[in-house]
């Protein structure tokens, strides 16, 4: 017997998305399965290592403990919508790229989602902040240093330019 299917209606990285799923499906598998946004990871499945981190309505928020279907009518940002259109990367992606804040890359996009949120939250936090503030992600690679640097270059830099912790650039396409 087929589960039934209720009609899902969200914005995913500013565009509208209306597709059909079960009342159980989680928002990380309707992300990378029915959407085929594949930068939302899946990593313990319990929601403590933080890998399947977006961001609902510019809040962080575990994918992997969301139905998608609590979601109707929500704005969802995922690795994929952060950059620009034009491909410049969001200044938290550019600050890890910068201080090399990534190994094996698995547990990044988590990271940057919650790094955005942190700093529309703190958008001048002092080292203690910092760690505070990543201390719901795990990296078994980083040892955490350049992530610590990266979090408070992306501070700096998103101060500099006044783009959205959260969004892309005006001007640029998708959620400001």
């Amino acid at each position: 017997m087929s589960e039934e299917l209720h009609d899902i209606r969200m914005v995913v990285n500013g565009a509208p998305v209306a597709a059909r799923a079960p009342a159980r499906r989680l928002l990380s598998d309707f992300l990378r399965h029915d959407l085929e946004l594949t930068g939302t990871h899946v990593g313990c499945e319990h929601g403590v290592c933080g890998a399947c981190t977006v961001l609902i309505d510019g809040e962080p928020a575990r994918s992997c403990l969301t139905f998608a279907v609590t979601v109707q009518d929500r704005d969802i940002t995922t690795i994929e919508g952060l950059a620009a259109e034009d491909g410049t990367l969001h200044p938290v992606q550019q600050a890890f790229k910068d201080t090399h804040a990534l190994q094996c890359g698995f547990c990044t996009p988590g990271f940057v989602l919650s790094v955005c949120g942190f700093l529309a939250e703190h958008p001048d936090p002092d080292d203690d902040e910092i760690l505070e503030g990543i201390s719901g992600n795990l990296c078994r690679c980083t040892g955490y240093q350049n992530i610590r640097r990266a979090v408070a270059q992306a501070a700096g830099d998103l101060r500099a330019t006044g783009i959205p912790a959260c969004g892309r650039a005006a001007g640029q396409g998708g959620p400001e």
